[in-house]
């Protein structure tokens, strides 16, 4: 319509593509588009053809063709020469952006709920080293609420965290599952009952429990929301080892990552109780921040976690 503004087509139906814009220049070196269609890779036909149509891209011929070869027109001398400088301007942007990802690969930053960073990543990471011997890892090892801040304030590339969900503008996928068992100390009384405990007796008697913000301590306080919610801690502490070791003295009971006791049940330094009407089973998810799917280090450590492909599944899945 008369008085509207031209709106030009995009650039990239108007200029050539870096595959055929290589192509003119090895004709251009060669003088011969045989002896250009084997320096770039492609049968003499592809190559003819790209020509081609690069010529009724441009609505310029670009090469006069004769049995001694192939010679550039003046336009196809004044295309090449424009050519040469946007190759070499891509060239300068792919070692640019080779630099980028080889600063990113150097280093990956994780921050792991404890549960999972004393049991589960010490031999993901050893994995990781054996496919990225170059890669610097740090492992910052904190309760869930600790990691999802971490990575909201970017000090962390990855996170694992033991939660109900994934917390707040994070996105995450299930990379484990985990139950809590109640342990006790063989001199406790209840190492000596039979019955399994009630959820309500478990909800009324005061636990030795990790501090708020822990994933356990979250899991279990909705376990035994419906039967009274969780009493008043007998004692609070900030580390699973911690727990175990007021729990083996004697202390009381406490509820624990399954994970965390395989030693201690097994030299009866601890003392597994059944429960009865109250599921303890957990997810243990991998963690970043919405929208940024995990890449390089860290979608290979991912990857190592036995759910390969789950960035590419990634959501909210909580």
């Amino acid at each position: 319509m008369a008085g509207e503004a031209h709106v030009p087509s995009p650039l990239s139906h108007r200029v050539p593509d870096l595959g055929a814009l290589e192509l003119l220049l090895a004709v251009a070196r060669h003088g011969s588009l045989g002896r250009a269609a084997r320096d770039v890779g492609v049968t003499q036909p592809a190559a003819s053809s790209r020509i081609r149509s690069m010529e009724r891209q441009l609505g310029v011929a670009l090469l006069d063709r004769s049995p001694r070869g192939s010679r550039l027109t003046d336009a196809g001398a004044l295309v090449t020469d424009w050519a040469r400088r946007i190759v070499e301007a891509a060239e300068a942007f792919d070692a640019g952006a080779q630099a980028l990802r080889d600063r990113r690969d150097s280093r990956l930053r994780v921050a792991a709920s404890m549960t999972i960073a004393e049991y589960l990543l010490p031999g993901w990471l050893i994995a990781l080293r054996a496919e990225r011997p170059d890669t610097a890892v740090s492992l910052l090892a904190g309760n869930s609420a600790a990691v999802a801040g971490r990575l909201l304030v970017g000090e962390a590339d990855l996170g694992f965290v033991e939660g109900l969900s994934v917390p707040e503008g994070l996105d995450g996928t299930v990379v484990a599952h985990d139950r809590l068992v109640v342990v006790v100390a063989p001199s406790h009384p209840w190492a000596r009952r039979r019955a399994p405990l009630a959820p309500g007796e478990l909800a009324a008697t005061p636990l030795i429990l990790r501090e708020h913000g822990s994933g356990t301590r979250q899991v279990l306080g909705a376990a035994l929301a419906v039967h009274g919610g969780l009493a008043q801690p007998l004692l609070e502490l900030s580390s699973t080892t911690a727990v175990k070791g007021a729990a083996e003295s004697g202390a009381g009971p406490c509820v624990l990552s399954e994970l965390a006791l395989g030693e201690e049940l097994s030299s009866r330094r601890l003392v597994k109780i059944p429960v009865a009407g109250v599921r303890l089973r957990r997810q243990l998810r991998a963690v970043w921040p919405s929208g940024h799917r995990p890449t390089g280090p860290a979608r290979d450590l991912l990857s190592l976690t036995g759910r390969d492909g789950a960035a590419g599944r990634a959501g909210r899945d909580g």
